[in-house]
């Protein structure tokens, strides 16, 4: 099968992606031409991606930041949800400690924060 070769051949190809994404819509049949060179494509440049752009795990300090935002909790609040001081957050949040397995269990119920993700 083919695959990308460099930086520019993505870019020409993303381009392409995004101009059949136009075209392409939910009741396009798939043996339409422009549905095959779109899933075509979109499978070289995923593999591109994966290859080149590699997205990680997150960390549990990025994983907290993003449930406080999302559920409004400042540190305190936090803390008090989980039953743990403000300081001992402060040290989740920035990586110099990580939760106790009582803590990682409140973290996954009252956060839903997936287990596997808090315990490494």
């Amino acid at each position: 099968m083919a695959k990308i070769n460099d930086e520019k051949q993505y870019q020409v190809i993303l381009k392409r992606v995004e101009e059949l994404m136009d075209m392409v819509h939910e009741e396009t049949p798939s043996n339409d031409p422009n549905f095959v060179e779109l899933d075509v494509l979109a499978d070289l440049v995923e593999e591109y991606e994966m290859e080149h752009y590699p997205v990680g795990k997150p960390s549990l300090a990025e994983v907290l930041q993003l449930r406080m935002y999302e559920m409004r909790l400042t540190q305190k609040s936090l803390a008090e949800l989980l039953g743990i001081s403000a300081p001992r957050v402060s040290d989740y949040l920035t990586g110099k400690s990580q939760p106790t397995f009582n803590i990682a269990k409140k973290m996954h119920h009252n956060l839903s924060i997936d287990a596997n993700l808090i315990l490494g």
